[in-house]
């Protein structure tokens, strides 16, 4: 093995970062099931009284984009340790605001 492999296993901040992703990666998986079960009450909710609820939908907002923050960091497109290290989302992703205006 190479200097530099070796110099990167034993980098404590990368095995950190792992440790972090296998916690955010099961946040995924919890957030993924309430987001399922938002969008399926709401689906109930406009099926029976033909509009929806405004708080599941800022709900299934934050939830969407707490989501999307999670994935930035699995994939290494950000270092930004999502909740409960951050801030609950509030709204879209600041990247999409951008894109949407």
């Amino acid at each position: 093995m190479s200097d530099e492999i070796k110099e990167n296993l034993k980098q404590q901040s990368t095995w950190l970062r792992g440790l972090y992703m296998l916690m955010f990666a099961l946040f995924y998986s919890i957030a993924e099931i309430v987001l399922f079960a938002v969008v399926f009450i709401q689906f109930l909710l406009v099926l029976f009284t033909g509009k929806t609820n405004p708080r599941l939908s800022k709900l299934g907002q934050a939830i969407a984009t707490y989501v999307y923050q999670i994935i930035q960091y699995l994939t290494f497109n950000s270092d930004y340790q999502s909740y409960p290290f951050g801030a609950w989302p509030n709204g879209e992703p600041s990247e999409l605001k951008k894109i949407l205006k």
